[in-house]
């Protein structure tokens, strides 16, 4: 596997990661900013584990539930007749969960920074939930979700101790930047795991720089 295809299915396994995120993240970004309900915290503490727990761990929890005896990976052999565990879909389910709480996060605080008062008054002017969702909130919380999701693509691209465990490291499957870097650097290829860190490090500098953009210009908004 070349360095160039490496890249681009990492860079492609982390874009279907974070379209995948996206709506749950941001309606369960929705949910913890606008509404009170029972359970929230346990959610608020769900979503915030993978910050805090060893990415190794995240992924032996992964591994478990989603291997063929486990309750994911079995119902979706039932359905789909493959397996998710050292196949591209795992690799995208580990970015997911690493990356999904930056999501989550930074959408929420953008939902709360938006003023409550305006989604009134479109409610009082006849539009239901969805438009009032659309037409307001988000386009006003545009930045901060923007950024957001930026720097989630970026966690995922650098992702490697969940992927690691549930995905394994095979050349061809699943190998992603980070673990042909690993790779080389067990193989003594110190030249070509030169070349990806290089790689990994533009495209990490690239996705915080432009996150980076939208978070200041949301913070500098009157």
């Amino acid at each position: 596997m070349t360095s160039a295809s490496i890249i681009a299915f990492t860079v492609g396994m982390a874009a279907l990661s974070l379209g995948l995120s996206l709506p749950f993240g941001l309606a369960l970004a929705w949910l913890l900013a606008r509404r009170r309900w029972p359970g929230k915290t346990v959610v608020e503490t769900l979503v915030t584990l993978p910050l805090v727990l060893p990415p190794v761990a995240t992924g032996m929890i992964l591994l478990r539930l989603a291997g063929r005896r486990g309750a994911l990976g079995s119902l979706f052999h039932r359905l789909f007749g493959s397996d998710i565990v050292f196949t591209w879909r795992a690799v995208v389910l580990a970015m997911t969960v690493m990356a999904f709480p930056f999501l989550v996060r930074h959408a929420r605080v953008a939902f709360e920074e938006v003023n409550p008062r305006l989604e009134q008054v479109a409610r009082s002017l006849g539009a239901n939930e969805a438009r009032v969702f659309f037409t307001i909130t988000l386009p006003l919380a545009a930045r901060g979700v923007v950024g957001g999701g930026i720097l989630a693509f970026a966690r995922a691209v650098g992702e490697f101790g969940a992927t690691i465990l549930v995905a394994g490291n095979i050349p061809g499957k699943t190998a992603t930047i980070s673990l042909a870097i690993y790779s080389d650097l067990q193989l003594g290829r110190d030249a070509e795991a030169a070349r990806l860190v290089g790689v990994a490090a533009v495209i990490a500098f690239l996705a915080v720089w432009v996150g980076e953009s939208f978070l200041s210009r949301r913070r500098a908004r009157p």
